[in-house]
């Protein structure tokens, strides 16, 4: 039985183990479409994994990967689960001009919604790449027709964060912002989320953040993790370095444990259901 009665958000960031962003200097975008992918049958794994737990969430997907696995968008939708973008090709907001930016998540949505037949509400930015130095973004998403975005995480990450930014659900203009969730201890926002801080830190540790979000604060948690790192068969990426191979493999043999342990004993549901009211 789940610790608490609150319904959290339990959200998947859809992309093959290639297209991670700290892969990129190692895999150009010229070899996507001849590397092996693995992603459909992971999200399969996932699926069933739900299935099981009778639980709902969100598949925030790229564009590039619903355009090779039409079926498998299907499927998402057809389980009961939220549809949402991840943009197209995985390229950080941080990277790309405002005209690219708009043009990356309007043809994902158009994508998304023409294979599913249900309008795309949510949109997270890769890598939570939406931050201090490109805040226009939001004015492209609520003028491409999203309703709520999860793409700032506040903390302070080599790569992404806005440690300062609002840790609970706001709104930005017309848009709803829903940052993954974090907890404020001594002074700093510490990461409750998922991804790489779910598989490194003691599942107990996690338990106890998501618990304490719920319990403490009586708020909805916003987890998040990605359908690579539950495959502990995935082919090792040669020439990254320490830090990189640390990231991205630390206990991936346990992670599909751990999901299921947190399936059970939280509630979940999808974001437009948790935080937009919609059902």
């Amino acid at each position: 039985m789940p610790r608490s009665p609150t319904a959290n958000a339990l959200t998947i960031d859809v992309e093959d183990y290639f297209q991670v962003s700290a892969f990129a200097p190692h895999i150009p975008r010229s070899e996507w479409p001849i590397r092996e992918c693995r992603v459909e049958r992971n999200v399969d794994c996932i699926l069933g994994m739900l299935d099981e737990h009778n639980t709902k969430a969100t598949f925030f997907t790229l564009g590039w990967i619903a355009e090779r696995y039409p079926e498998l968008i299907k499927r998402i939708v057809a389980n009961g689960h939220e549809l949402a973008s991840h943009g197209y090709g995985h390229e950080r907001a941080s990277d790309q001009t405002p005209e690219a930016f708009f043009s990356d998540i309007q043809v994902a949505k158009l994508i998304l919604e023409d294979l599913a037949g249900c309008e795309v509400k949510g949109y997270r930015a890769p890598s939570f790449s939406i931050g201090e130095q490109n805040l226009w973004a939001f004015e492209c998403l609520e003028r491409a027709g999203y309703h709520y975005s999860s793409s700032v995480y506040p903390i302070k990450h080599d790569h992404y964060g806005m440690p300062n930014a609002p840790r609970h659900a706001h709104k930005i203009g017309k848009l709803l912002e829903i940052p993954p969730t974090t907890l404020r201890f001594l002074n700093r926002n510490w990461p409750a989320s998922g991804g790489g801080y779910f598989r490194l830190l003691p599942y107990e540790m996690s338990r106890w953040m998501i618990g304490h979000i719920n319990d403490v604060d009586k708020l909805a948690a916003v987890f998040y993790f990605h359908p690579w790192e539950i495959d502990t068969e995935q082919p090792r990426i040669a020439g990254i370095n320490r830090k990189t191979r640390f990231r991205h493999y630390v206990n991936i043999d346990r992670m599909e444990q751990r999901l299921h342990r947190l399936l059970g004993d939280f509630s979940w549901g999808r974001m437009d259901h948790t935080f937009l009211g919609q059902n």
